[in-house]
């Protein structure tokens, strides 16, 4: 009507059309018209959605495929968080994460370091209940005792044999130990069951030792030995007698089980001291050789 050619006419159908194609590129991630049917290079693969440089579907060049494979840098599972500071875990993987570590620390060795702990404290109340002179009290208190002893007994050997020494029962169990020991040793020295010397030797002993492992662990680690396997279980037949209340030839008999225990227990002591001392020698020995073969 106003005289424009036709020509003009098709040529702005064909801008405007243009204009119109790059719009829904950009609205769909940066791509081209035409993306929808086939694969773009750069751009978002066929049946893709961009989100945040995710693409669901299909694989991404540059970002990171729901359920796919990132060739972007990306791993698969990770989502793109699109601010400063790179990717960020997928949601629940910490929780999966924090499952896995927990599942760890639950299993049945650290399950019967955790029960000889929980023992401690029924044993001490049945081991003083009505002045620690019931017959029928100490007889319970020896069974919690017991069952304490032979947790000791597997704890660990269930730990080395199913590899699942942990963090915790390396801590827990030798306190678990001195624990039970030395609560009952005080229990029969405070009735007057036992002399006090003993239980400042047995004691003292085991604390000693433990804090001797600790200060040349730098150079080694000082293994147990038979003669220490074997004064822990003398050690702890002799206190489980002496915790139940027995007469006649048992008494007399516990009496020589408990001297042989206190005799052990300071020669074992005494070779722990000796170990270490061997192996803080050979530590240094060995440092200094690395140290002459570095400046040579």
């Amino acid at each position: 009507m106003t005289g424009v050619p036709a020509s003009a006419a098709g040529d702005t159908s064909s801008a405007n059309g243009a204009r119109a194609s790059a719009g829904s590129g950009a609205a769909s991630g940066g791509a081209p018209s035409g993306a929808m049917s086939g694969n773009v290079s750069g751009g978002v693969p066929s049946g893709g959605v961009s989100v945040g440089g995710a693409t669901s579907g299909g694989t991404s060049a540059g970002g990171a495929s729901a359920g796919g494979t990132s060739t972007g840098g990306v791993p698969a599972g990770v989502v793109d968080s699109g601010v400063p500071g790179g990717p960020r875990p997928a949601r629940g993987a910490k929780v999966v994460a924090a499952a896995v570590n927990q599942a760890s620390v639950w299993n049945i060795a650290n399950l019967l370091t955790m029960l000889r702990l929980l023992l401690v404290p029924g044993f001490v109340a049945l081991m003083l209940a009505d002045g620690g002179y019931d017959p029928a009290m100490r007889s319970f208190a020896w069974a919690a005792f017991a069952v304490a002893m032979i947790t000791d007994l597997f704890d660990g050997h269930l730990a080395r044999t199913y590899d699942l020494v942990t963090d915790f029962g390396k801590i827990a169990d030798p306190i678990a130990d001195k624990a039970i020991m030395g609560a009952a040793l005080i229990c029969l020295s405070s009735l007057g069951d036992l002399p006090w010397w003993v239980t400042v030797v047995i004691l003292g002993r085991e604390l000693g030792i433990t804090l001797l492992r600790f200060l040349v662990i730098r150079y080694g680690v000082i293994p147990a030995s038979r003669g220490g396997k074997l004064k822990t279980l003398t050690q702890g037949i002799a206190v489980g007698m002496y915790v139940l209340a027995l007469t006649g030839w048992l008494a007399t008999l516990r009496f020589w089980v408990m001297a042989a225990a206190v005799v052990l227990t300071v020669l074992t002591g005494l070779d722990y001291v000796r170990q270490a001392i061997v192996l803080r020698r050979q530590g240094i020995a060995e440092r200094r050789a690395a140290a002459e073969e570095t400046e040579a």
